[in-house]
């Protein structure tokens, strides 16, 4: 894990997800077309929380958060996800 040059404000999280599954549990490979985003990542980086509300995740924790939540930005040359910490619904 590098550091990376960017910080979250108040209650949001940094997210790398994992990458999208090559083949099923019985061995078949998944073509592009097919596959789906994940729903799993690791925390890279996370803000310092808001007033009273401490955040529950921190960096190195592996969580899974729902389909559609947080944006997509690039940083550094990778692909992460931020969102708030109400998107994760838990800590792997």
């Amino acid at each position: 894990m590098s550091n990376l040059s960017i910080k979250p404000l108040a209650d949001r999280v940094l997210v790398k997800p994992a990458p999208a599954e090559e083949k099923t549990a019985s061995g078949l490979f998944i073509p592009d077309t097919a596959k789906e985003k994940p729903q799993r990542g690791e925390v890279v980086a996370v803000g310092a929380g808001k007033k009273d509300e401490p955040l529950t995740v921190k960096v190195g924790d592996t969580v899974l958060y729902g389909k559609y939540a947080g944006t997509e930005i690039s940083v550094e040359g990778g692909e992460y996800l931020i969102m708030r910490e109400s998107d994760i619904f838990a800590i792997l």
